[in-house]
């Protein structure tokens, strides 16, 4: 059974700690937005990386693609003032 964009979002809410996590989709592909104190520091590839691992093995089984915009809460608070 393909996951749900809730279901997703509370997988990477559980492995990773985070401020705010958005999460669309259709059940294969998804986009999501996450913002995370984790991320203070780390260059984009990192970011990202931690996201894969809190995923785990369900980014190899259950999903196919994940587009994802991480930030720190600096850089989230910075883009909401516009």
């Amino acid at each position: 059974m393909l996951p749900t964009p809730e279901q997703v979002r509370e997988y990477i809410a559980q492995g990773l700690p985070c401020e705010h996590v958005e999460v669309d989709g259709d059940g294969a592909h998804f986009e999501a937005l996450i913002v995370s104190t984790a991320f203070d520091g780390k260059r984009l590839i990192a970011r990202h990386q931690l996201v894969y691992a809190a995923l785990g093995e369900r980014m190899k089984a259950e999903i196919h693609a994940l587009s994802m915009r991480t930030l720190t809460p600096d850089e989230y608070k910075a883009t909401l003032n516009g």
